[in-house]
């Protein structure tokens, strides 16, 4: 197991170092590696590292642990492998509020800050309407979800024929289809306690997920505060979800399939399955991020987009694979 996760984080490092690299001008290998260790050697490389490309391959590498973490931890709760991070509406409550924000002329510096505040509240309000006594029903949960995310389409889908005419209307449809360009490490800053505070959550919570794949009524009988743990998952999950969004826009796929890939890789002890699915979703963000960059530069192609061309055939070719779902 110690190879494995040796190897899973060479490939993250090697991810990281090929996004630096790549872009509208090509860095080679050894400008990129000397420019990461000379950071005050004054030359044209080391800005292009520092300034522009090492943020964005860090935040890309962030947002796709996140992701990652959280799709694992959704899908062991609810043992359903087709559960991704925007179930409990994040990413429609943040869309909805980036529309509106946009299409009211809120200052661009502050449309990140709304969206991840709209998403935090779609997620409670959807754990509101799932609540079963003093926890959580897993069938309303996704009920909940898909109808509020639903709505919350509708609202973006009406702001933008509302603004058909004007120029607001193509800067949602960019958000919207995900991007991390402009982004810096003031961006990571200012959720970074967020992130934090997910991180911390999904620690506490990871062995009575272990327990959860038996099932609620096993797990309570192992003496598992299975209603505790519930508010812990969503909570984590949202915290590390509304943060992707707010960095990135809305990014699909990656906390789909990057667990898929974790079980694969590790099997389903979820000791083992969470570090490796922010691992594997960060390297994968990060290549991603730089295909987005580098395949039709110096025009970008947006993230999301590009993940939904990889993601769809990569899901079907795991899913189908499996001669069972083993949950996390």
């Amino acid at each position: 197991m110690t190879i494995r996760f040796a190897g899973a984080l060479a490939v993250l490092l090697a991810s990281l170092v090929l996004s630096v690299m790549v872009g509208a001008s090509a860095l080679s290998f050894h400008d990129t590696i000397f420019a990461l260790g000379h950071p005050n050697v004054p030359s044209d490389a080391a800005t292009i590292v520092w300034l522009l490309r090492l943020p964005r391959a860090c935040l890309a590498a962030v947002v796709g642990a996140a992701l990652g973490v959280s799709g694992a931890m959704l899908q062991g709760m609810l043992r359903n492998p087709l559960v991704d991070p925007y179930l409990t509406g994040v990413s429609a409550g943040a869309a909805a509020a980036i529309a509106i924000a946009v299409a009211a002329g809120v200052a661009a510096a502050f449309v990140p800050a709304l969206g991840f505040a709209a998403g935090l509240l779609a997620a409670i309000i959807v754990a509101t309407l799932s609540r079963r006594g003093s926890g959580l029903d897993a069938n309303r949960l996704i009920l909940a979800g898909v109808s509020l995310s639903a709505l919350f389409s509708a609202i973006v889908a009406l702001v933008l024929t509302r603004l058909q005419q004007g120029g607001y209307a193509e800067t949602i449809i960019s958000w919207l289809a995900g991007s991390l360009a402009g982004r810096g490490w003031h961006d990571l800053q200012w959720v970074a306690p967020y992130l934090v505070a997910g991180v911390g959550l999904a620690i506490l919570v990871v062995p009575a997920l272990n327990v959860l794949r038996l099932g609620d009524v096993r797990a309570a009988a192992l003496g598992v505060n299975v209603d505790r743990a519930q508010w812990l998952i969503v909570a984590s999950a949202s915290l590390l979800t509304a943060s992707a969004v707010a960095l990135s826009g809305i990014v699909g796929f990656v906390g789909l399939i990057v667990p898929h890939i974790a079980r694969r890789i590790v099997g389903s002890d979820t000791r083992l399955v969470l570090p490796f699915s922010a691992l594997i979703g960060a390297a994968f963000m990060a290549l991603a991020d730089a295909a987005s960059r580098s395949l039709f530069a110096p025009v970008e192609i947006p993230i999301g987009v590009l993940l939904a061309c990889i993601g769809v055939p990569a899901f079907l070719y795991l899913y189908f694979r499996e001669n069972r779902w083993r949950p996390a």
